[in-house]
């Protein structure tokens, strides 16, 4: 089976996505939108033939099954809304919608549809961290007391391909807030590995004097356990790829475990290996692993091949809309708690 897939937003994360489906065996990238003409140039460059400046064109495409939306924060709602009324199936960046009540309303509709809708929570497919979920469920290091969620970088040059940050990023009502970006990944990783949680502390600061946070600490605890979390989060770091400052650390009652034991000792010997391993898959008419030099960065394309498996299968993603409101919702309590503090 084949799908057939339009790509809306051909900014940063737009293009990665694009890079990725196009080496997907089952995928075929028919048709992209953006209102830039030279993203749309470079589209047809590699290899794209419908090319869009109007998104609700591509979606009265019969040939179109699934689209991928990369858009800004605050478009997300109408061009979910406007996917799901077009009948595809849907995968959204992160987030789902900007609130609580705009999450929910896109859920109903694309239940009512039976539309699959995913939103990207990459950080779940990274190897480090299903290695430790894995660990954790068969008990290995008994109950978590306590936990330690930890993601900081330079929010200016957060991509593969340094661009200069989109003037709508820097707009609260646009963006949504900063704990929308960084911090969501880890108070999604928090409810994966322990369930609904409930804001216990939230300090969050601006070293940058943004419009919103540029850093925070978080304590979430466990609605459904003991265990307890601490979230360092941050983008106000300088750091030069392929580092990466990421980790999950588990205190069990049995012992503990961190995902740092599980990232390659070396990321650029991974890199040259994995290198290596795509250039011979390529030659032998194997698909090849998009990202995987990069480690981190291969997380995106894990996600996506999830998605497209879960329409070929018909399946369930192992994000759902409902795993996507539930941060949406935690970040708002976290919102609450420190204005009114």
């Amino acid at each position: 089976m084949t799908i057939r897939t339009g790509i809306i937003g051909l900014g940063k994360a737009g293009m990665l996505r694009l890079r990725i489906s196009r080496v997907m065996d089952n995928v075929d990238v028919l048709a992209v939108a953006d209102s830039s003409k030279r993203r749309l140039q470079v589209a047809k460059r590699l290899g794209v033939k419908e090319l869009y400046n109007n998104y609700n064109e591509l979606l009265r495409s019969a040939d179109v099954d699934a689209v991928i939306i990369s858009l800004p924060n605050f478009l997300h709602k109408e061009s979910i809304v406007a996917a799901t009324e077009a009948d595809k199936h849907i995968f959204i960046e992160k987030p789902l919608a900007r609130t609580s009540v705009e999450c929910k309303e896109v859920m109903r509709l694309a239940e009512k549809r039976g539309i699959k809708l995913m939103a990207g929570h990459n950080y779940r497919f990274l190897g480090c961290v299903k290695k430790v979920k894995s660990i954790y469920e068969k008990g290995m290091i008994g109950d978590v007391e306590l936990s330690t969620f930890e993601l900081v970088y330079d929010g200016f040059s957060p991509t593969l391909e340094p661009t200069p940050m989109p003037e709508w990023y820097f707009d609260v009502e646009k963006i949504g807030g900063w704990l929308l970006d960084a911090g969501y990944h880890l108070i999604d990783l928090f409810q994966w590995f322990f369930g609904d949680a409930e804001v216990l502390y939230a300090h969050l600061g601006s070293r940058f004097h943004l419009p919103y946070e540029d850093h925070a600490i978080i304590v979430l605890g466990s609605k459904n356990g003991t265990a307890k979390g601490v979230l360092n989060v941050g983008w106000f770091s300088k750091l030069t790829f392929p580092q990466f400052n990421f980790r999950v650390i588990l205190h069990g009652t049995a012992g503990f475990i961190s995902t740092d034991q599980f990232v390659p000792r070396n990321l650029y010997i991974h890199a040259a290996k994995e290198g290596i391993k795509n250039v011979l898959r390529r030659a032998l008419g194997i698909e090849i692993r998009p990202l995987t030099y990069t480690y981190f960065y291969s997380s995106y394309a894990e996600e996506l091949r999830h998605f497209f498996t879960c329409i070929e299968n018909d399946s369930t993603p192992i994000v759902t809309a409902q795993d996507a409101f539930r941060v949406i919702r935690t970040i708002e309590e976290i919102y609450s708690m420190h204005n009114g503090s």
